[in-house]
């Protein structure tokens, strides 16, 4: 592995594990306002995230580079509203998005082949991440302040899994 792309798998390691703790902090929020199924979702989405970070650090490894762990910025803790939570959620999905983009394109460019084969895992994974996040927002902004539909949502929500052995939910 090439330097800049040993470089640039460990800024994403690191933005995986800064994800990771934000979905943390939403989580912790939504445990304190008694909304499970929210909280729940976002336990599902920090594992995931640790997942993500995982699998690219085993990677970094598997072709010979040197991880290297940077500090983690702290998180965001404090937020207005769950539909709030959602939109900032949505607007970092997408930066991962175009991070993971960011790193495809330098692969491509130092024609390392094998890198940008294991990322196509992570960009069928965004598409993912950012559809199920702007529906939960669409049904959100349905509701509006029907607290009624808001616990239908906070049950349905409460069901989602983690699934180890794909790194996604269920």
């Amino acid at each position: 592995m090439n330097k800049r792309m040993e470089k640039l798998l460990n800024e994403q390691v690191n933005l995986e594990m800064y994800s990771a703790n934000a979905y943390w902090a939403m989580c912790s929020w939504f445990s304190d306002k008694d909304l499970d199924g929210f909280a729940n979702y976002f336990k599902v989405q920090a594992k995931e995230e640790l997942f993500h970070a995982e699998k690219q650090f085993n990677y970094i490894h598997d072709v010979g580079g040197k991880v290297t762990i940077g500090s983690i910025q702290q998180p965001e803790s404090d937020f207005g509203s769950v539909l709030e939570i959602f939109e900032i959620t949505l607007a970092h999905e997408k930066a991962v998005t175009r991070s993971i983009g960011n790193l495809i394109k330098a692969a491509f460019e130092e024609s390392d082949f094998a890198t940008h084969t294991f990322l196509q895992w992570f960009v069928t994974e965004q598409v993912e991440e950012e559809a199920t996040v702007s529906q939960i927002i669409s049904k959100l902004k349905m509701i509006g302040d029907n607290s009624s539909a808001l616990y239908l949502l906070n049950t349905e929500l409460a069901q989602r899994t983690f699934n180890a052995a794909t790194g996604g939910a269920a």
